[in-house]
């Protein structure tokens, strides 16, 4: 073999000059007896103690060397080296046997088909793929098997148009793939790295599936439930989900997962009633998934205290999920729980943990509490900062958001998106256009950042509230994109402030044309845009055209969170 190790990272220069001091002292008790080599031991390897590899993370030892001299091999056999290469590739500590293929090369020794498929198997435990690449070319015959350990590994290293490559090379080769290519293949195209495949890979897959009649196992059951999931197609992830006789708790999570962020509730409470054996991350889901509306908030609450009567301990995506819920419910007593018992865990000083407390309390109004948190931080990223900018600015607070942010730009922590929406409403609250024109024209050219639609709605009402209607006029006709409904709102809505029935008119016929019925609200502040101005004849018209597209006003409510001060105690029940 041709394959050689000029710069491996793995073998050191000490362990080459090693070996080949090794090989000459034993070279050098060779003694001819009656014409005949008296048998010696050549240098081996000592079998280590097996150990699980799923949790092994390779890495650069200090020291690549074998701990004794006590490491022979009796005879260079293939059986010899199968054994020692398997033990070597189910070790914590593979890259030792790296030192056979050396030996396998500076010998001479011709390995078999078995012996180049574990030295290749080898090179991937290593994370070393340039040299079981090479491996891999030189094999006398590409099985599907030495096919799918490439596939494999360059998908754990995250090189995902690598794999698919693998995959197209096996197809020109000739091979069929199996069940373990397939699911493979669907974890390549769920990764949401990879821009090599279509995004109907699932279907594809499956009708491969199908047409060579291939044998389908729980992992590619997953598999493609799971791609199925990820592109939006829940119905035929169903339809999978139901030809599995034992629905395992992966497949399951995945399911609810899919329902719930597609609004069919029901269907996912369904499949979390008959998972039979539960864990932590299936309850998580449920919790997620009902922490996004505010009809099934308080369900989250209820989920999040069943987990732990069943005995599972909330992580840091329990605490997340249920700070969400609070977020919706308004509800601060329960935050001040869930705060509580995420003290008493290792999650508190995460960031995430920590943006979502600060979101939880603005939202409630607690805006202090949410600046203790965010002060007591260890470290803090964009989020963090973002959050707090956006609850001052919601609560009322511009000058504390526009300081906050000056801040964070002396930290040189960039700003992203919703950070300069947050600092541009801040200034719409303080009537500061100078300011917000100063932070709308630095995001394009300070940040590289391109204002959104968003960025140009918050503009235009900026610009309304301080009564420089023309001026916002004038930004949305000079708008790169054709405008949305949220511009014409923002521009209406200054409008009806300023009695300016003209441009009012104009800008409620755009945002009819864009969305004749689910804006009512622009329907009202048109009526009472002319009806300020005693334009009654047209109010009257406007309401007769209300009638005909079935608009109508939304119906004002509140509510008293009983339920929530209830779900409290049971809360600070498990929490004490």
């Amino acid at each position: 073999m041709s394959l050689l190790f000029p710069q491996n990272d793995h073998i050191c220069p000490k362990l080459l000059t090693a070996l080949r001091n090794k090989t000459t002292h034993h070279h050098r008790q060779l003694k001819k007896s009656n014409g005949k080599m008296k048998k010696v031991n050549l240098a081996t390897i000592r079998p280590t103690i097996l150990s699980s590899t799923r949790n092994y993370t390779p890495h650069r030892p200090s020291n690549v060397l074998p701990p004794s001299q006590e490491d022979y091999i009796p005879h260079l056999t293939t059986t010899s080296l199968s054994s020692a290469l398997q033990h070597y590739i189910y070790s914590d500590t593979p890259f030792h046997g790296q030192k056979i293929h050396t030996h396998i090369l500076k010998t001479g020794f011709r390995p078999n088909i078995n012996i180049s498929i574990k030295l290749l198997i080898l090179h991937i435990k290593c994370r070393c793929l340039k040299y079981a690449h090479q491996l891999f070319d030189e094999l006398p015959q590409r099985t599907v098997s030495a096919y799918n350990y490439m596939i494999g590994g360059y998908l754990r290293q995250g090189l995902f148009e690598e794999s698919i490559s693998m995959v197209r090379r096996l197809d020109l080769d000739g091979e069929r793939p199996d069940g373990f290519t397939f699911s493979m293949i669907l974890k390549a195209s769920t990764s949401g790295a990879n821009s090599m495949l279509p995004r109907n890979t699932g279907g594809l897959v499956h009708a491969q599936l199908l047409k060579l009649d291939v044998k389908a196992d729980d992992v590619l059951y997953t598999a493609l439930v799971d791609s199925y999931v990820k592109s939006g197609k829940v119905g035929y992830a169903r339809k999978v989900f139901d030809l599995m006789l034992e629905k395992n708790v992966i497949c399951s999570t995945s399911m609810i997962s899919g329902y719930m962020n597609q609004g069919f509730v029901e269907y996912a409470e369904e499949v979390f009633r008959k998972t039979v054996e539960k864990d932590i991350v299936v309850f998580n889901a449920m919790i997620e998934g009902y922490s996004k509306s505010v009809e099934t908030a308080m369900k989250a609450l209820e989920v999040y205290v069943d987990m732990q009567r069943f005995g599972f301990r909330p992580n840091g995506s329990s605490f997340a999920s249920v700070t969400g819920a609070c977020s919706v419910l308004a509800g601060f007593e329960i935050g001040q729980q869930v705060q509580c018992q995420l003290m008493k865990s290792g999650f508190f000083n995460g960031v995430k943990m920590g943006s979502a407390l600060i979101d939880m309390y603005s939202k409630c109004g607690r805006i202090e509490d949410a600046r203790r948190v965010f002060n007591y931080m260890p470290v803090r990223n964009v989020f963090s900062w973002t959050s707090m900018i956006d609850g001052y600015g919601k609560n009322g607070e511009p000058w504390e958001a526009l300081e906050l942010f000056h801040r964070m730009q002396q930290c040189n922590i960039e700003p992203n998106h919703v950070t300069f929406l947050g600092a541009l409403s801040a200034c719409g609250h303080a009537g500061l256009v100078s300011k917000g024109r100063e932070i709308f024209d630095s995001m394009e050219r300070d940040y590289s950042t391109k204002p959104r639609m968003e960025h140009y709605a918050c503009m235009v009402d900026l610009l309304g509230r301080a009564g420089n209607l023309q001026q916002a006029w004038e930004l949305v006709k000079g708008m790169p994109e054709k405008p949305n409904s949220d511009v014409w709102a923002a521009l209406l809505s200054s409008c009806n402030m300023h009695g300016d029935v003209e441009m009012a008119r104009i800008a409620a016929n755009k945002l009819f044309e864009l969305n004749a019925k689910g804006r009512p609200g622009a329907y009202v502040a048109l009526s009472n845009t002319l009806a300020a101005a005693e334009r009654w004849d047209s109010v009257s018209e406007l309401r007769e055209m209300m009638k005909l597209r079935g608009v109508s006003k939304d119906t004002a409510c509140s509510w008293v969170g009983a339920e929530v001060a209830s779900c409290a105690k049971d809360v600070n029940q498990h929490i004490n």
